[in-house]
């Protein structure tokens, strides 16, 4: 009864995940930056905002159309008349056109700064996900591993069971440690299913797309220490916002002085001259209205463009801070993970190694029991799954270091 009971927790051991249909995207972590730019649907859409901020500067800085007046009077017998015919044009007189031509200039720029900033942000959620994919997998291969050698020790007791040489129930116990192994095994199955959800929408993918994540969570490599602000596409467009404000203080400024209006009129008149019969008269002229700025001198306008300055130079300035915190918190991290990452390597790891084969032996000449054995295989476990945990967080955080950095 034990034999079978060996041969159908090994047969789960190696069964095979089911057959799929080749898939038809594999993707690293290295080809995250290149597949998100070609196919991701939400970086398409604020691509648009570059097209919306070039169609906005395409109309900034424009005259107003020129407007054309026409009059018709007579008198109650239409034997005297008069037609008029004029043509005006409003003209500035400060520099508003070109202001507001250098202002959507400057947003032009912001938008594109805006843009890859958006790209920016999903790389960095693309290859956290990937990390995720990876980190699952190697945990996956860590546990199959754990369930082989469970397998082979719950088959050695079982036979020994048999004998008489060992206790049916540490052999039950044997057989319990290898299927809550399986268990975990379906979880991490479950986990990443999860992790591949969040990320197919950031490669593009479609519904029933299949994907295969390739490569390994590499050692810990701690990256240089310099981080530059003006390399992030936010503090960029932060930078490029503070000059829009700083252009729009001197927009109001000229508009302090509306526009004046000058025009060119014709006219011509039929009028009765008694007793020398009806006159025809043509009257050519020019116009001007120039507006006095007695009233509105656009004080508040004024007012409320200086504070937005002011306000874009801090905010510009505290997001620079806020890089520099983030990146160096990153950093911090990162140091501490490879260190935890090294210990374990160097130090506990072999330690549990040494002190798991001491027990299987000790148990082996009966001077331990089963779950002395179990107890210490189970800290091994405990220790390498604290190891590739260590490491997972380790890439999570140098990812989060190269997003700060503004690296791609």
């Amino acid at each position: 009864m034990h034999s079978l009971h060996t041969l159908a927790l090994l047969a789960l051991i190696s069964l095979s995940p089911p057959l799929r249909a080749e898939p038809a995207l594999v993707i690293t972590l290295s080809g995250v930056p290149e597949r998100i730019r070609a196919q991701n649907p939400d970086l398409a859409a604020a691509r648009l905002r570059i097209d919306e901020a070039v169609g906005r500067m395409k109309q900034a800085g424009r005259l107003s159309n020129p407007e054309l007046e026409t009059s018709f009077e007579h008198n109650s017998r239409f034997r005297e008349g008069k037609v008029e015919l004029g043509l005006s044009q409003r003209f500035p007189v400060t520099d508003r056109l070109r202001l507001e031509k250098g202002i959507s200039v400057t947003r032009l720029k912001a938008a594109e700064a805006e843009v890859r900033e958006v790209e920016r942000q999903l790389i960095a959620s693309g290859k956290t996900s990937v990390i995720e994919v990876l980190a699952i997998r190697q945990r996956r291969t860590l546990l199959k591993t754990r369930m082989e050698l469970a397998a082979e020790f719950s088959e050695k007791l079982s036979a020994a069971a048999n004998k008489g040489e060992a206790s049916a129930l540490d052999a039950a116990s044997a057989r319990l440690e290898a299927a809550s192994l399986s268990a975990s095994l379906r979880q991490l199955d479950a986990s990443e299913a999860a992790a591949l959800g969040v990320l197919k929408p950031l490669l593009g993918m479609q519904p029933g797309d299949s994907i295969s994540v390739g490569g390994t969570l590499s050692p810990p490599s701690i990256p240089a220490t310099g981080v530059n602000p003006t390399l992030r596409p936010d503090f960029q467009a932060a930078i490029l916002e503070v000059d829009a404000a700083r252009q729009g203080v001197d927009l109001e400024q000229a508009r302090r002085y509306e526009d004046v209006e000058a025009g060119v009129f014709a006219a011509a008149e039929r009028m009765e001259d008694a007793p020398n019969g009806y006159e025809n008269e043509a009257i050519i002229g020019l116009g001007f209205r120039i507006p006095l700025p007695l009233w509105n001198k656009n004080e508040g306008a004024i007012e409320e463009a200086r504070a937005t300055h002011e306000r874009r130079r801090l905010e510009a300035s505290a997001l620079a801070r806020n890089i520099r915190l983030e990146a160096e918190s990153d950093r911090a991290q990162m140091i501490a993970w490879a260190k935890l990452v090294r210990e374990l390597d160097e130090t506990l790891l072999p330690l549990a190694e040494e002190q798991s084969k001491s027990a299987d032996d000790a148990f082996a000449q009966a001077q331990t029991d089963i779950q002395t054995v179990f107890r210490s295989r189970e800290k091994g476990l405990e220790l390498a799954a604290a190891r590739l945990d260590a490491l997972r967080q380790f890439h999570l955080a140098r990812v989060r270091h190269e997003a700060a950095s503004g690296q791609p």
